[in-house]
């Protein structure tokens, strides 16, 4: 009989939560916690399920009794976690930004690269929609015809005001970039996933709307009204981000990226001009896919019936029955911990190497921030997964 994944998380905020049910839906055991403080560790165990909780990150990282980590913590704690785990021979799941700097991203994907038999996962969870995937078999198979445009956004609204605060405006803790660190980073992985097209040159304005705000707690999407102070504080990082790139296919494209836009939750939009087809993916709206011809515009459903081998995989429920964010982490989560019993990546994990490469083109936007001209974006490398 084989052994059920002993699995550990460490940052037990939201997306704690959310890598807890996914863990659970992979047939894992949720062995242990870590939060902030011993009596928070205790308090998340009890509300996530998990068997124990540790009295640290480092302790959970190096822990005999777990096969995975799960890293959901502050961007400040991922590298040192990730490399302590990977030391002790753990498989790793970290969330992104994989790293504050691009140097600390090759550094931890070269520990992960010397770590024989150690897979890596970064929760770049969106390539898991079955329209996603129904948009990338479009492309690739030729059906759209030759890739000429990519454009979209991707809008939220939670740090709209100055009394919004949260660890990720600390550049100290979150990083030099926080939206496009955060967000504009899926929307770039998809964008190259969907078209296997690179970012190769690109052109970045990065607006700091709010430069002062009001002191929080640490958990996600809090406000004023559940736990901030009066103290403000100075703002380094951005609110939004105005991108325009090239690709090494000659395609072009531009992407807008904002945490200050109201009523805007969580909209990833990205639009793919083909030659003969055009593709729309919009988050907020997973169950559909448009794609537009010169003759006519269509809707394609999610349908495991009608959709593509590589789309209706991932199409757990019969259509007309919504799918949502959580099965895409699940499908994630799942796909990881098959890689960790097999040794074999499937087709379009996210490894290291993919938040490596998220961590090149952010690298890219500060530079051309800072610089106020186009830079060229560090050539991508590969960890041996398909991406």
């Amino acid at each position: 009989m084989v052994r059920s994944l002993r699995a550990g998380i460490a940052g037990t905020g939201f997306i704690g939560g959310v890598h807890a049910r996914s863990i659970r839906q992979a047939g894992a055991r949720l062995v242990g916690v870590a939060a902030s403080t011993p009596a928070r560790s205790a308090a998340a165990a009890s509300e996530l399920g998990a068997e124990q909780p540790f009295g640290s990150a480092e302790e959970l990282a190096e822990s005999p009794d777990i096969d995975v980590l799960h890293i959901c913590t502050p961007n400040n704690l991922h590298v040192p976690l990730a490399e302590r785990a990977l030391a002790a021979g753990k498989h790793v799941i970290c969330e992104k930004p994989l790293a504050l700097t691009l140097q600390e991203a090759h550094g931890v994907v070269g520990a992960a690269t010397s770590a024989d038999g150690s897979q890596t996962g970064v929760p770049f969870v969106y390539r898991y929609y079955p329209t996603v995937r129904e948009a990338r078999e479009r492309v690739h198979n030729g059906t759209a015809g030759r890739v000429q445009l990519m454009h979209g956004s991707y809008l939220q609204d939670w740090l709209l005001s100055p009394d919004d605060d949260n660890w990720r405006v600390d550049a100290e803790t979150g990083g030099a970039s926080r939206a496009f660190a955060d967000i504009g980073s899926h929307w770039c992985d998809l964008a190259e996933f969907v078209t296997g097209h690179r970012i190769t040159r690109l052109n970045a304005q990065m607006m700091t709307a709010i430069p002062e705000r009001r002191r929080a707690g640490a958990k996600a999407f809090e406000t004023i009204s559940d736990g901030a102070t009066g103290e403000t504080r100075q703002v380094e990082t951005e609110d939004a981000a105005v991108v325009q790139f090239q690709t090494d296919r000659g395609a072009v494209g531009s992407v807008v990226i904002s945490q200050i836009s109201p009523g805007r939750k969580n909209r990833l939009w990205f639009e793919i001009d083909g030659t003969e087809e055009a593709l729309v993916f919009d988050q907020e709206e997973p169950e559909t896919l448009w794609c537009g011809r010169r003759e006519a515009a269509t809707v394609i459903k999610r349908d495991p019936g009608t959709l593509s081998p590589a789309a209706a995989r991932l199409a757990v429920l019969p259509g007309g029955h919504p799918q949502g964010y959580g099965d895409c982490f699940d499908a994630f989560v799942a796909d990881v911990y098959e890689a960790i019993r097999t040794g074999v990546p499937a087709e379009g994990m996210p490894t290291f190497a993919d938040g490596l490469r998220a961590a090149q083109i952010t690298d890219a936007v500060l530079r051309s921030n800072a610089e106020g001209n186009w830079v060229d974006v560090e050539v991508p490398v590969s960890m041996g997964a398909a991406s």
